[in-house]
């Protein structure tokens, strides 16, 4: 049993009597009118619905997960755990001090709902002694875990951890189960090392947490909160040097041998062909390329040998090692010759991972990327060509469209998921994309061509004294230079990935709004919506998920404004509505709502769910207050203070926002 001056300085005097009823809970039935619920099973049972009506609660449990670290306004939270199951509980902050999980406590509290399921409001506490954590966990599948019915409850999971971001105060595992992977969250001890568990099997305990949308009150994925390391039991150690692993064949990864060998890091070998510093190296062996995801930043030479160990994954039809690490093994060879292709050879097989060398005519580029992004066309294929921000240089902006280029670069095929799962198990290839090195992968054979309209105009006057022959000629070259100036300006306009308006357009539609709502002294409404962990989406699912996640996003903005409004994208996850016209600010509020609404459901990739939510900003203005890009720069700070609020909500601006603190 603790001693009583442990428990007075865990403690505050006043703490531990009951709180004054609020006059939301008078409004209530009073507590005399309730029954009194004595086991966490009964609490956590309940609807939320009825978890409003501030049932008392008193019982016996074990903290099962305490971090003083994690706060949600002046709140804390914490896991317990009764011989019936488990629930959340939360108090408020100054309270506790560094208790071991596994303290025994006696809880006076009332019920409530939670962001997802029924939680604990806790109004008195004491501390009885130390009884140990629970011994009798559930052992759910991902699947189970994922569908909420083991929510709060403590359960005992088994995978690899394949990789460790440490925090203060906290250790995250990505945990690998065999149905897929969990996110850990474990309270750090001091002296711990956590940085050898990469690739390490284990066996770990922890209470069951939801990840939810805050406004709907909806789980979107599951987390697990572990104490600390002593529930976690290593099943198979991780070698010492992965590097010591057997070497194997890159085009050996995924054949049926080397099944047994995946759920853990492997170890490739090969020679340079391509590194973004700190986002990815490719390497090549005599057979077969691979790419490598690694936060490692240290150069590398191309022709260079490395070894690198990662865990396996497919993108599209080829190996890729995700959490990778790299070592050299400083010998450096020529660098590896690129190999001519067409876009038709590529779809075809034989070149995913391979530096390669293609020949097309460059349609636009995404100007709102944040790296150098190229749309080009080649045959009958459009395909992109990306260079990072970091490695561009000056002359990569003067590319011009239209003009024929010969592009080297490390080719990535996308699968078209659906056909692929309509046949017998055959990858049907959908498209690729290159990842360039440097500027000098993009050589220029070709500028645009000659014609423009005032040269189709000269050609139209010699072709008048000719025969109708070369009349018709004309007429129909004319007809293609149409049709070729219509498609570069759309393509200038309109995002190449969502189709949205880009900025240059959305400045036209602002102008033609603002003299619009000025003549008939109406108003209009800015939302700046943004997606929120975009980065986390791309390092979990892979950029093509990424991609995925921001044309589903911009349908599903689409879906709820009128055909009259304008959404346009600006940046890599950044989306702008102009809803014109709007006199009432109500409205722009409901369409906010909905967008968050919208956009809290789960997005299907490649056979996987992928959580997302949004923040959003509202400004509405009136005729009179329209004052260039104000209302822009207003918007913009309302989704500030969204994502300050917790994001996966709306705000709408007011003055008071610009007030400095």
């Amino acid at each position: 049993m603790l001693a009583i001056s442990f428990v007075a300085s865990l403690f505050s005097p006043a703490f531990l009597h009951a709180e004054p009823p609020s006059k939301a809970v008078s409004a209530r039935a009073s507590p005399a009118q309730l029954r009194t619920i004595a086991t966490v099973r009964e609490a956590h049972d309940l609807s939320n619905k009825e978890a409003a009506r501030s049932y008392p609660i008193h019982l016996r449990a074990v903290i099962t997960f305490l971090d003083p670290t994690i706060i949600n306004g002046e709140r804390i939270g914490m896991f317990v755990h009764d011989s019936t199951g488990g629930i959340f509980v939360f108090f408020p902050r100054g309270v506790f001090g560094a208790v071991p999980p596994g303290t025994l406590i006696d809880l006076r509290g009332v019920s409530a709902p939670g962001e997802y399921a029924p939680v604990i409001t806790m109004r008195q506490l004491k501390v009885i002694g130390y009884a140990g954590l629970p011994t009798n966990p559930h052992r759910p599948s991902l699947g189970r875990l994922s569908s909420g019915e083991e929510d709060a409850q403590w359960v005992e999971l088994e995978g690899v951890v394949h990789s460790i971001v440490e925090e203060e105060g906290r250790i995250n595992l990505q945990l690998t189960m065999d149905d897929g992977p969990i996110n850990v969250t474990m309270v750090r001890e001091a002296g711990a090392a956590y940085s050898g568990l990469v690739d390490t099997k284990l066996r770990i305990r922890g209470s069951a947490g939801a990840t939810f949308d805050v406004q709907r009150t909806q789980m979107i994925g599951v987390h697990l909160f572990c104490p600390n390391l002593s529930v976690v039991q290593i099943v198979k150690a991780a070698p010492s040097d992965p590097f010591q692993l057997p070497t194997i064949p890159i085009d050996n990864l995924l054949q049926w041998e080397q099944a047994p060998s995946l759920a853990h890091r492997v170890h490739v070998q090969g020679r340079v062909t391509l590194q973004w510093p700190g986002s990815a190296v490719c390497i090549g062996d005599a057979a077969q390329g691979i790419c490598a995801q690694t936060g490692q930043k240290g150069r590398l030479r191309h022709g260079e040998l490395i070894d690198i160990a990662g865990f396996v994954r497919v993108e599209g039809s080829a190996p890729m090692l995700n959490d990778a690490i790299f070592r050299s093994s400083g010998s450096a060879d020529a660098p590896a010759e690129s190999v001519p292709v067409t876009a038709e050879k590529i779809l075809a097989g034989g070149h995913d991972s391979r530096l390669i060398r293609i020949d097309g005519q460059l349609l636009s580029r995404d100007l709102s990327s944040s790296d150098t992004t190229l749309l080009v066309n080649s045959g009958t294929s459009i395909f992109k060509a990306i260079l990072p921000q970091s490695l561009s240089g000056p002359q990569s902006k003067a590319w011009e469209n239209g003009s024929l280029l010969r592009i080297t670069g490390v080719a990535s095929v996308q699968i078209d998921a659906q056909r692929s799962a309509l046949g017998l198990g055959t990858a049907v290839p959908k498209t690729f994309r290159l990842m360039l090195r440097s500027p000098a992968d993009v050589l220029v054979l070709r500028r645009p061509s000659w014609w423009t309209p005032s040269h189709a105009l000269i050609v139209l006057a010699v072709a008048l004294a000719g025969t109708l022959v070369a009349l018709g000629w004309v007429v129909l070259l004319r007809k293609r230079i149409r049709e070729s100036q219509e498609r570069f300006r759309h393509m200038a306009l309109h995002d190449g990935l969502t189709g949205l308006a880009t900025r240059r357009l959305l400045q036209d539609r602002l102008h033609i709004a603002v003299e619009s709502a000025r003549r008939h002294r109406t108003g209009l409404a800015f939302l700046m919506v943004d997606l929120d962990n975009f980065k986390g989406i791309n390092d979990t699912f892979g950029h093509p998920a990424g991609d995925e996640v921001l044309r589903v996003t911009a349908s599903r903005i689409l879906e709820v404004v009128r055909s009259s409004d304008t959404v346009a994208r600006l940046g890599g996850d950044e989306f702008v509505v102009l809803l014109s016209g709007m006199n009432d600010s109500r409205m722009a509020e409901v369409v906010a709502q909905n967008i968050v609404r919208n956009l809290a459901r789960p997005i299907s990739f490649d056979g996987r769910e992928m959580p997302v939510s949004v923040s959003v900003g509202l400004c509405h203005a009136t005729s009179e207050e329209l004052d260039g890009d104000e209302p822009m720069k207003n918007a913009d700070a309302a989704l500030y203070r969204a994502k300050e609020r917790g994001r996966g909500c709306y705000e709408v601006f007011t003055p008071a926002f610009l007030i400095q603190p």
